[in-house]
């Protein structure tokens, strides 16, 4: 018997483009939980002991703010993206 193999999002961040693309997504969205995991995900893809280093949050304090079920703080999120090398904007929608 077969099994499925596990589908792991932060296989497929390869690109910039396909960060910037997938955070977009979940932002739009507006689900705090989506926007932490998908910001996990992309620190997965990136390297989690390197943004651990880059931000000075722990590994595991990372891994557990940017969970689905995590809550991290606007800094923490602010942290996380500035050392991705990421920005956050805003703008008014068209």
């Amino acid at each position: 018997m077969r099994t499925a193999a596990k589908w792991d999002t932060a296989e497929f961040l390869v690109s910039d483009e396909d960060v910037v693309a997938y955070l977009n997504a979940a932002l739009e969205d507006g689900d705090q939980a989506l926007v932490a995991a998908a910001l996990g995900n992309i620190a997965r893809a990136r390297g989690m002991t390197q943004l651990a280093k880059e931000t000075g949050i722990t590994r595991d304090g990372l891994y557990k703010a940017l969970s689905p079920d995590g809550n991290p703080s606007f800094n923490t999120v602010q942290r996380v993206v500035k050392a991705l090398g990421l920005k956050l904007d805003v703008a008014v929608p068209v």
